[in-house]
């Protein structure tokens, strides 16, 4: 049985102008990295409210096109500006699966931001569960057994738009073996807003968390290079 559409997670409540504001922290913040600064002082009281609450968020790097690092948290103690930062700051220099963003290539680099909702619990005693009560395209999921945890952002549907392959890669990440149910498995959803730069000035992509794409759409396979870049997006 689906879940009821008053159920399903909601986008955080942040703005077009907050995105702007979360890339530019983003951006000086890698900036002074690489300039060997220190990360910039933040101005708490020129932000807007739901900049200074606490909140989970991503931040990407891609560098013509491939990604070059993915740093994340489902919280923080202090305000979500904050922690977009720190996350840009890592990802850029810190991700230890992909190499550290070097000086040259930041003018051909795509920054985005993920800003995530509160996670929600998904009750699921098999696949079809599972899949009758996410919702492939829009969900990120993240997937908890016996202290393993695995996450994928709801960006991963554009590389792995079908169900059963999106879970046996969330499972594989974990270091399960895909396809069999575990009953010791356990998994939240949650829905993303995304603000993309692209300081090489490229036509921005669509916000794809908030479209609900053809799940059995052509071109749903992916190269091994590709798969293993869609496995670094989690923490």
């Amino acid at each position: 049985m689906a879940l009821s559409r008053s159920s399903e997670p909601v986008p955080p409540a942040v703005t077009p102008g907050d995105g702007e504001v979360l890339l530019d922290l983003a951006d000086a913040s890698i900036s002074s990295g690489l300039a060997g600064r220190p990360v910039p002082p933040l101005e708490i009281r020129s932000l807007s409210e739901s900049l200074r609450e606490p909140g989970g968020a991503f931040v990407s790097i891609h560098v013509d096109g491939r990604l070059n690092g993915c740093i994340g948290s489902l919280g923080s103690s202090g305000p979500l500006a904050r922690e977009v930062q720190w996350l840009a700051r890592s990802a850029a220099f810190s991700d230890p699966r992909l190499p550290a963003l070097r000086p040259g290539e930041f003018d051909r680099a795509t920054i985005e931001v993920s800003v995530l909702s509160p996670l929600e619990p998904v009750s699921a005693g098999s696949r079809s569960e599972l899949f009758d009560r996410i919702r492939p395209g829009v969900d990120g999921l993240v997937l908890n057994t016996r202290g393993r945890h695995s996450l994928f952002l709801p960006a991963v549907w554009d590389q792995l738009p079908d169900p059963d392959d999106f879970l046996d890669h969330l499972q594989r990440k974990a270091g399960l073996v895909p396809k069999p149910w575990r009953p010791d498995m356990s998994f939240e959803r949650f829905a993303a807003r995304v603000f993309t730069r692209d300081r090489a000035g490229r036509p921005p992509v669509p916000n794809r968390s908030d479209q609900i794409r053809n799940v059995g759409a052509p071109g749903s396979s992916c190269t091994p290079s590709e798969l293993r870049a869609i496995e670094t997006r989690l923490y």
